[in-house]
């Protein structure tokens, strides 16, 4: 291996010609310069240069060294520029992870404006169903995961060196056709009401599928009735618009329009989602940090 301030030294002795000059360009004194030169001619094992009264010349040798030399020292200098620019936030990219509702009421904005900050950081979407974002992000296939856990659900399985904090809790409440004989605002649904209900649901081994099943037997209710199954949000919303069942969703699922829906709070115990950020500890990308901080300010789910 060559040390590079020497390669450095050597490329400036073979520009001026002289070591003297060469040691005036790079801040050296001339004994300074020649005793780097000799460390070089050390390493490489073979004389480098040859001394005479008018200056120095390359031997073979240190011609081959020096046209290597400068391509490595172009290239290192190339490699500290595209690093600036990362830095700097004038380059790179993001691979972001993240389920369907997330991606579709929640990161729009964020990531408008993180567009508007950054404009030449590219960002790049990928969608998984919680908890394969994590399995995704441990294996380096995405840089940062939006996931999410229900309460009376299964957790999460705990990743090695990723990090996971919470973004926001949101609450889950009745939906039902407009004049539904469940329709009450404001009234909460005690679960007792739902036993036998039809209802529009995920399929068995969904997150909310599961709480929901689990709270239901804690509450000695048995099964669910599922009428229907969807992993669509506006499917199961067009279908309990039509008459066809009950939901019980996540209100950012109702955030945007559709279909005119009733929708009532659950009573107690209720059910809740998580809303988490995860990403690799030990990423060193520049733009994970302001992305975080622009998914911290996520406004809280509405009332």
């Amino acid at each position: 291996m060559y040390d590079v301030s020497r390669l450095k030294v050597l490329v400036a002795v073979a520009s001026a010609g002289s070591i003297t000059q060469a040691a005036d360009r790079l801040g050296y004194t001339p004994p300074a310069l020649s005793q780097s030169l000799t460390k070089l001619e050390r390493e490489a094992g073979t004389p480098l240069l040859v001394r005479h009264r008018r200056g120095v010349e390359l031997t073979p040798a240190g011609e081959v060294l020096v046209e290597h030399a400068r391509r490595v020292l172009d290239e290192l200098e190339r490699a500290r520029y595209a690093v600036a620019e990362v830095a700097r936030l004038n380059s790179g990219t993001v691979r972001i992870g993240t389920f369907a509702t997330a991606g579709t009421r929640l990161l729009p904005p964020v990531l408008a404006a993180f567009r508007r900050a950054h404009p030449a950081v590219r960002l790049h979407l990928r969608e998984y169903e919680p908890p394969a974002g994590l399995r995704a992000l441990a294996a380096g296939e995405v840089d940062l995961v939006l996931t999410h856990t229900y309460d009376h659900g299964p957790a999460e399985p705990a990743v090695s060196g990723v990090a996971v904090e919470t973004l926001r809790s949101e609450e889950l409440v009745l939906v039902t056709a407009a004049g539904h004989a469940l329709d009450q605002p404001g009234v909460p649904l005690a679960w007792r009401e739902l036993s036998g209900r039809a209802m529009i649901a995920e399929p068995s081994g969904r997150g909310s599928r599961d709480a929901l099943e689990a709270l239901m037997r804690g509450e000695g209710l048995g099964a669910p009735d599922i009428a229907f199954e969807s992993q669509n949000y506006t499917v199961t919303c067009a279908l309990v618009a039509a008459g066809l069942g009950v939901a019980v969703l996540p209100l950012s699922a109702l955030e945007v329009g559709g279909p005119p829906l009733g929708r009532r709070p659950l009573a107690a115990p209720g059910l809740n989602r998580t809303v988490r950020l995860a990403w690799r500890t030990e990423d060193t990308n520049p733009a994970l940090q302001p992305l975080r901080a622009l998914l911290r300010q996520l406004p809280a789910p509405p009332g």
